[in-house]
């Protein structure tokens, strides 16, 4: 598969709709033929779609709230009978408590399953046991923004080893409707301490020509928010959970990255002087200059999860 064009579409974007298609037609082909050989109840459950982007450089600074990228169809929705659960500040200073919460939920017909206040979440969820079992019962978290500062050390690590941290929503403006629709129509992009990071885009339960439409948007929308833009990304990739990593972008390599030869005159005085000691000439050998960053194994990263990157951010 071709990645990057040397002659760009002439939008913005850097990677074609063609390019994306080939791509989604590549994973969708694997799916089928692998739903072949194995028991169908293996495979049906909603896949996610998922991006792999790599930076050039560690971003200088960790964000605990994701960016939101807004993508054309949602991923969570209440017709795909998700259940969501909303954490609200339940703090006195806050004016809000589980009944009033409720209450707006109900009026607005928010598909909301859960309401969970924050002073629940410090008693009730203590043991890891609470934590994984309250993790795995929801599809997806929002949180009041406001207690947003407070949740990656009483949730823990298996939330974020999940990728289902709770996407910060303001519960002080009128329409929550709106904020919550906004955040389940939107990919979560989280930029910690790492080159790499895992957006899902879109499901494969989605007609085809949704999934190009998603993930074009998604790609769009991560070049504006990472750092230098197209300039800060040195790659793309898109995969299944289990499929190969299909690469739709290749940043051209960095022209200070470069591996030069020992010069011949060199190699002779230094023979010269080992011959002198004694000593074996040994193989002619490279000198790599200003050696940056080095790309991981994209394939591996959605199962090992960035487990570093979650023992910072996941608290106890």
């Amino acid at each position: 598969m071709a990645v990057t064009n040397p002659n760009p579409p002439p939008t913005s974007s850097r990677v074609s709709p063609d390019t994306v298609n080939k791509a989604v037609n590549a994973l969708l082909k694997w799916r089928n033929s692998k739903s072949e050989t194995q028991k169908p109840q293996l495979l049906e459950h909603d896949e996610f779609v998922y991006l792999i982007l790599t930076l050039k450089k560690i971003p200088t600074q960790s964000r605990t709230n994701p960016h939101k990228i807004p993508l054309p169809h949602a991923l969570q929705s209440p017709h795909l009978s998700q259940e969501l659960c909303l954490i609200i500040d339940d703090r006195p200073h806050s004016n809000l408590n589980k009944e009033s919460a409720k209450s707006k939920i109900e009026s607005e017909e928010i598909p909301i399953s859960k309401v969970l206040k924050l002073s629940k979440l410090k008693s009730d969820y203590r043991p890891f046991e609470a934590k994984r079992k309250l993790c795995d019962s929801y599809d997806m978290f929002l949180a009041d923004k406001r207690i947003v500062p407070f949740l990656p050390g009483l949730l823990g690590k298996h939330f974020y080893k999940k990728k289902k941290i709770p996407v910060p929503v303001n519960l002080k403006h009128k329409n929550w409707k709106e904020q919550i629709e906004n955040a389940c129509s939107s990919a979560l992009l989280f930029l910690r301490t790492g080159t790499c990071s895992v957006v899902k885009v879109a499901r494969v339960s989605m007609e085809k020509e949704q999934m190009v439409e998603n993930v074009t948007a998604a790609i769009n929308g991560i070049a504006e928010v990472v750092p230098r833009k197209w300039g800060g990304l040195r790659s793309l990739h898109l995969k299944l959970l289990e499929s190969l990593a299909l690469p739709v972008y290749q940043a051209a390599p960095d022209a200070r990255l470069r591996i030069e030869g020992v010069k011949e005159e060199e190699v002779e005085e230094v023979g010269k002087d080992e011959r002198k000691k004694g000593e074996r000439v040994g193989k002619k050998r490279g000198r790599i200059h200003e050696v940056r960053y080095m790309d991981g194994n994209v394939g591996e990263v959605i199962d090992e999860d960035e487990a570093g990157n979650d023992e910072n951010e996941g608290g106890g």
